[in-house]
This record gives structure tokens, C-alpha cells and sequence, in this order.
């Protein structure tokens, strides 16, 4: 039986998410704020979760209503036949999102749509369930809108970034979703060499991996939120998590580079725990010092910025990136985030494309550059 879902995503990736769930089979695709919404049956669930590189988490809405107060909240869910979701011996938790007047606060809002749950089931049973913050079974999600209230289960559990490789990171690591977000905004396709000069913790580098080798980013993950459920399926997804039949082979490499000895021994750390060692290389290697390893390769970077740091300080190294990029790297396609406009305008390239994203709190540019011989005159005139 088909069932509406919404997949949450970070602000910017909505249309590369749409296309990922087509590819999957979802039906009435739509492109909502930082979500898309989708039908599909409890099998493209357990797929979504597997497979999508870009969804933060996948609700399923169960119950919609109006409120206007936390209290009006609590009458509406008490209504609710909660044994149709859940267990009194369930441990639960509420996550509420608000964009209301005149509800303000989510905790209380939260408050209210837990104390209706208890309360209806020590009405109804005797018994109370309990609420249990950290990694709780069933996790709800309360969205409210104005005074529109939409209640969903959450089906993913812990936020899907969370792959289940990562066992050391940097001090500022790029989300998991956002980096395979980028590289498929920026085209990867596996079809060519890749280089990161900023690998840090080497998140670009295994995204990219796995992306070449269609290998799916939930498969390192311990667990998953629909696996709770009443209506779990365990063949089902047992057959989905066992179909190795998409992965593919990649014939080209992985090119790792940072100036910090830390960062590289966490990134060999992660990238081992993904099982992605053969494909990457990971070298100590200052900007300034880079050369291309090929003539067929794609570079998508994430280098230093952000609130800690004074973009004074990092003025050079978006220059050396910059220089670097236009004596050694010509005809490459290069991607660069930053939230500096100013250390972009270091590069001294003109980009092509500029598309906006958030890294965490962050509003960023991802720009493209094209990296051509001679005047840009002269490079476009030669490819009309």
C-alpha cells in the first residue's frame, strides 16, 4: 500500500534529493523547504533510508490537526489511538519543529504532545510508556506551521548523516549528506579521478568512494528507526540490505591531500572503516605544492573558513588554492565552498556556477570554476 513520506535534506540539496528518489521508484515527487515529499510502500522506505546520500531523515506523517496552544495540542493527540502506533512497553521521544506565533516554544509544545501519549495510555491501559531521550525506540517528529500541526513517526532513527564509518573526525568535519550532496551537484559520477585538497577527515573522499562503487551510505549503520516499528518487516529488509546487484567498479582514483599530519591519520582511520582503502590516496601536501594527477579528474574542496577563524588569516591560502588550480590544474572542473565571499574572490577565478548551501549554521556559496589555458575569451570562443 502506498504511504505519503517526507524526506527532510539541508537547504540547497532539495532538487538533488528529488532526482535520488526518482531513481529509487518514489511517486508524486515534490520539492518542498529544505524536504520532498513522496509516495511508496514499506519496501521504498526501507530503500530510502539504505540509499539515499542526501536525505537527513524520512518521516512518515500519521496525524495532521489544528492548534494553537500547546494545551490544544495535547487534546488533539489525545484523540489519537496510540496503540495503532505503538507499544505501552515502547521507550518514546517527541522532536518538535516550530514556525508559529503563536506556539513559540517546541520543548513545551514537545511537553504537552508527550504528557497526551502517557496519559492516553494510563486511561486506556493502566500503564504508562516511557519517555527516553537518548536513542529512544520510537522517536516522533511534531511539525507545526502557523497552527497547522503535522505529526510523523520518525523512520530513520539517529539522522542519516550518521553512516556508521566515521570513528575519529577534525575539529569542523562537512556533514555526510552535504558532501554527497555537493559532489552530485558538482557531477561525480566515478567516471574520472578526484581530488580533495582540503580532505581533512575525509569525508569528500569516502562519499566520493561510495558514489563510484554505488555502494549504499546506510549500509554501515547499526540501525534504523522503522526497525521499532509494529509492522517490521525483517525479510523484507534483510533482502534489500543483502542486494549487492547495483554496485559497480571504479576504475579510476581517489586523491586525498591536507598540511596536517592529524587530520590525514584521521581520515586513514575512517576511510579504512568504510572499506574504501584500495581506491584512496592520501598524501601531506600544502596547497601551494599541488599538482594534478591527471588530465581527468574532478576537485571539490571544502577549505578553511568559518566563524572561529578570521578570513585575514585564510586570504592565502584561497590565493595559493587559486594559483594552484589555474598553473596545474587546466582544464579540470573545480568546486569550492565557502561562507567568505572575500577568500572566494581569492581564488582569482570567475565561476560559472554559484549555488547556495548551509554548512551547519553557515550560509555558503559552492561555486564552480573552469580551469582553462590561455584567455577565458579565447577558451569560450573555442567551445561554441
Amino acid at each position: 500500500m502506498n504511504q505519503l513520506y517526507i524526506a527532510k535534506t539541508f537547504k540547497g540539496l532539495e532538487e538533488v534529493l528529488a532526482t535520488e528518489l526518482v531513481t529509487l521508484g518514489a511517486n508524486n515527487v515534490e520539492i518542498q523547504r529544505r524536504a520532498v515529499s513522496f509516495t511508496g510502500d514499506k519496501r521504498l522506505l526501507y530503500k530510502a533510508n539504505l540509499h539515499l546520500r542526501t536525505a537527513i531523515r524520512i518521516l512518515k506523517p500519521i496525524a495532521s490537526f489544528t492548534a494553537r496552544t500547546p494545551d490544544e495540542i495535547y487534546e488533539e493527540a489525545r484523540k489519537l489511538t496510540w496503540t495503532d502506533f505503538m507499544d505501552v512497553n515502547n521507550t518514546f521521544a517527541i522532536d518538535a519543529t516550530v514556525f508559529s506565533d503563536e506556539i513559540r516554544h517546541s520543548r513545551f509544545a514537545s511537553y504537552r504532545m508527550k504528557d497526551a501519549i502517557v496519559d492516553w495510555f494510563r486511561e486506556t491501559t493502566g500503564k504508562r510508556p516511557s519517555v527516553k531521550v537518548d536513542n529512544p525506540q520510537l522517536l516522533f517528529n511534531l511539525h507545526i506551521s502557523g497552527d497547522q500541526c503535522t505529526l510523523s513517526l520518525d523512520s530513520s532513527g539517529e539522522s542519516l548523516h550518521k553512516r556508521g564509518y566515521r570513528v575519529n573526525q577534525t575539529e569542523a568535519p562537512i556533514s555526510e549528506v552535504l558532501a554527497a550532496g555537493m559532489l552530485l551537484l558538482a557531477g561525480w559520477d566515478g567516471q574520472s579521478d578526484f581530488v580533495d585538497p582540503f580532505c581533512g577527515s575525509g569525508t569528500f573522499l569516502i562519499e566520493a568512494a561510495m558514489i563510484a562503487l554505488n555502494i549504499p551510505p546506510g549500509l554501515y549503520r547499526p540501525s534504523f528507526g522503522f526497525e521499532q516499528w509494529s509492522d517490521f518487516d525483517k525479510d523484507l529488509f534483510d533482502e534489500l540490505y543483502q542486494d549487492d546487484s547495483a554496485e559497480r567498479s571504479f576504475e579510476h582514483k581517489i586523491y586525498g591531500y591536507d598540511i596536517s599530519a592529524k587530520a590525514l591519520k584521521i581520515a586513514d582511520e575512517n576511510i579504512k572503516s568504510a572499506g574504501v582503502s584500495k581506491y584512496i590516496t592520501l598524501e601531506r601536501c600544502d596547497v601551494a605544492e599541488l599538482t594534478s594527477p591527471s588530465e581527468n579528474c574532478l576537485v571539490v574542496t571544502n577549505p578553511p573558513y568559518g566563524e572561529r577563524l578570521r578570513p585575514e588569516e585564510l586570504e592565502p591560502i584561497y590565493g595559493a588554492l587559486g594559483s594552484t588550480l589555474k598553473h596545474k590544474f587546466t582544464g579540470v572542473m573545480a568546486w569550492v565552498i565557502s561562507s567568505e565571499e572575500r577568500l572566494l574572490e581569492r581564488i582569482g577565478l570567475k565561476p560559472s556556477t554559484k549555488i547556495q548551501l548551509m554548512n551547519g549554521p553557515l550560509d555558503c556559496l559552492f561555486n564552480k570554476y573552469e580551469v582553462f589555458a590561455g584567455k577565458r575569451k579565447e577558451y569560450l570562443t573555442g567551445n561554441d
